[in-house]
């Protein structure tokens, strides 16, 4: 059990990054852009086991992939991906109006998806990525997944094919990542990457950033979980299991005034957790990673979520609303008994690709605005340009760009 003071003081000391694989990660990128498709099939037996001939996935798989899937998963994702558009179409920027300064968007022309794949078939993170690229008007959409010894599992291939995915290729790791920033033969170039993977996925994209555009370096996933004396413990204790479950690095936090709460939900934390197929993954999670923090008041309370900007926040206190304006930085926030973490996840519509490791205490989550670009356009009538003109040549004197002030003024004198 910490106290707010203890836990800032432990909390100083979180990193989410281990920056020790860096040269390992460089060199694994250098030899993408040197050897390109060899590299990726030498990685994808040294580092997945598998020995590939085809890098991309026919489309042909995908389509067939939608047949064997049963029919009430189908129905789970097609439902989904409506929620996610219909949300992702709502906040969408839109051309600005005016007649001499305006703003144009445009869609990005190609993007690269990964996926991961790990322990579990995350078909729920292709719909939260691709459909927002979809609705952005991306003309091409690419997904790059780890290869598995029997095949991509045909959930993320059928959820590839629902939203309308272009290509997929079987490429995981920071190889994938170098193949999209940097091409190869059979996998192009792309102008973004988005998606969340392991430290060597996170590192890959720090070291690609600006030869190409990226989301965010993603760290452990997390959960902050705010609770009072009307909690149900047992969900909230649900919560914790089901964010231990994604990772051993995986993060928790429970935060609250009410000790005896605190004690209760993480009893019933050990009570559930045995019975969880994933409970070797849970244990080294909560053992490491979890917080339990007793607070002396809700401003005290509001002051420790804000000082973690969690990835996930979840406030289930009788006052949940009280929480909307003051928590100013989380990935998400899920307000009340009926907003769970896992309903975001999947189905609610905001992307579940969202920032970790404090992060979001400047950054936001994937939205279809980061497949968008603008530019300003600047269409000055002559009498703008001539009420503007001084106050602009005054400030190319005091910086003594010649030519700048020049440029106006040369205008403003035939003008007169």
């Amino acid at each position: 059990m910490y106290t707010a003071q203890s836990f800032k003081e432990k909390f100083e000391t979180l990193n989410s990054v281990d920056w020790t694989k860096t040269q390992s990660v460089m060199e694994i990128i250098q030899s993408v852009q040197n050897d390109q498709d060899r590299a990726l099939k030498s990685y994808s037996s040294q580092f997945d086991n598998v020995d590939i001939d085809e890098l991309e996935i026919p489309r042909s798989e995908l389509e067939k992939a939608v047949s064997s899937i049963d029919d009430d998963l189908r129905q789970a994702m097609e439902e989904a991906h409506d929620n996610i558009r219909r949300y992702q179409s709502s906040i969408k920027l839109s051309d600005s109006e005016g007649n001499e300064l305006f703003q144009k968007v445009h869609p990005l022309k190609r993007v690269g998806v990964y996926v991961p794949g790990g322990t579990a078939p995350l078909l729920s993170t292709v719909l939260m990525t691709t459909v927002l690229a979809k609705v952005a008007g991306v003309n091409e959409i690419i997904v790059t997944t780890p290869p598995q010894a029997g095949g991509v599992h045909p959930a993320i291939l059928a959820a590839c094919h629902i939203s309308g995915v272009d290509r997929v290729f079987q490429v995981g790791g920071a190889q994938a990542i170098a193949a999209l920033a940097y091409g190869t033969e059979t996998i192009p170039k792309v102008d973004k990457i988005v998606g969340p993977g392991n430290q060597y996925v996170a590192l890959a994209k720090k070291l690609v950033y600006g030869d190409v555009g990226i989301d965010s370096i993603a760290g452990p996933s997390e959960i902050v979980i705010a609770v009072d004396e009307s909690t149900n413990a047992r969900w909230a204790a649900f919560d914790i299991l089901a964010q231990a479950e994604h990772d051993v690095e995986a993060r928790t936090f429970l935060v609250s005034e009410n000790e005896a709460k605190l004690q209760e939900i993480y009893g019933q934390v050990q009570k559930e957790l045995k019975k969880q197929p994933r409970v070797s993954i849970i244990r080294e999670s909560l053992a490491n990673h979890h917080y339990n923090i007793l607070t002396e008041s809700k401003d005290e309370t509001v002051d420790i979520i804000n000082l973690i900007a969690g990835e996930h926040v979840s406030i289930q206190t009788k006052d949940a609303a009280d929480y909307i304006d003051r928590i100013t930085t989380a990935g998400a926030l899920f307000i009340g008994d009926y907003s769970p973490e896992a309903i975001g996840d999947y189905i609610a519509g905001p992307s579940h690709v969202l920032p970790t490791g404090g992060t979001a205490r400047f950054s936001n989550g994937l939205t279809v605005n980061d497949f968008l670009r603008t530019n300003s356009i600047i269409s000055l009538e002559k009498e703008t340009f001539m009420n503007m003109a001084p106050g602009g040549m005054r400030m190319a004197e005091e910086e003594k760009l010649n030519a700048h002030y020049d440029s106006l003024a040369s205008r403003l004198e035939d003008l007169k």
